[in-house]
């Protein structure tokens, strides 16, 4: 199930547009985070777990 989110981006003073497409399906649990490179995107992964469980949906305990 496809989804589209228009968000923003606080970028010092600035807001920077950004884009979430989401697509959930049936099968075996993966989270990929896709953007830049850098360290901090790959450490939102638990920001989003975090997020899933305190919105009161199941999130798989393994990866």
């Amino acid at each position: 199930m496809p989804a589209k989110v228009t968000s923003c981006a606080a970028t010092g003073l600035d807001a920077t547009p950004v884009e979430v497409d989401v697509d959930t399906a049936r099968g075996l649990f993966s989270l990929t985070i896709v953007g830049l490179p850098d360290a901090a995107v790959q450490e939102s992964r638990e920001r989003v777990r975090a997020a899933i469980i305190n919105n009161g949906f199941f999130f798989p305990h393994q990866e």
